[in-house]
């Protein structure tokens, strides 16, 4: 879990807001392995609004956990517009949650390249009741552990997005 007061004070207040609207959040993460799930239940009544979270570093996770076709991680990669929004849509069908927000990157040391660099990470969120947003964010490389909280940032930023939509 993330030990820090900012993104700690964020998530109580998610919880808090997606309780009151009473929507429910599901999470597909790969490069940030859990850390969004695990921050959001480290509050307390997180129960509520967390209806479950999957971590699908690999490949094989993504297709069998949450049926990311494999033809589209072969042709554009895991790491890819296209498979952050199926894993999206992927997390919402396999849960009951009404938002799924997932995290595909490359958070480093190695494992990045000219055209997908150390510190990609894109984004996919979807709504039960039809919305679907993107997001690609280019850190560079500040190191594993400053991507992977920049990351959970980001999606904490999309999930609070979501709660006007």
């Amino acid at each position: 879990m993330i030990d820090d007061t900012e993104l700690l004070d964020r998530a109580a207040a998610l919880v808090a807001a997606y309780a009151e609207a009473g929507r429910t959040i599901v999470t597909a993460e790969s490069c940030t392995g859990g850390l969004v799930a695990g921050l959001l239940t480290a509050v307390p009544g997180s129960s509520a609004v967390v209806e479950r979270g999957y971590v699908t570093y690999s490949n094989e996770a993504k297709a069998e956990a949450i049926g990311v076709p494999m033809d589209l991680i072969r042709r554009h990669g895991a790491v890819s517009e296209v498979v952050g929004r199926a894993m999206a849509c992927g997390a919402l069908a396999a849960s009951r949650a009404t938002v799924a927000v997932a995290i595909t990157g490359i958070a480093g040391p190695g494992g990045g390249g000219a055209e997908k660099p150390v510190g990609l990470v894109h984004f996919g969120l979807a709504l039960r009741q039809g919305g679907r947003r993107h997001l690609e964010r280019r850190y560079g490389d500040l190191g594993r552990g400053a991507i992977r909280r920049a990351a959970v940032a980001d999606a904490l930023g999309l999930l609070e997005g979501a709660l006007v939509d």
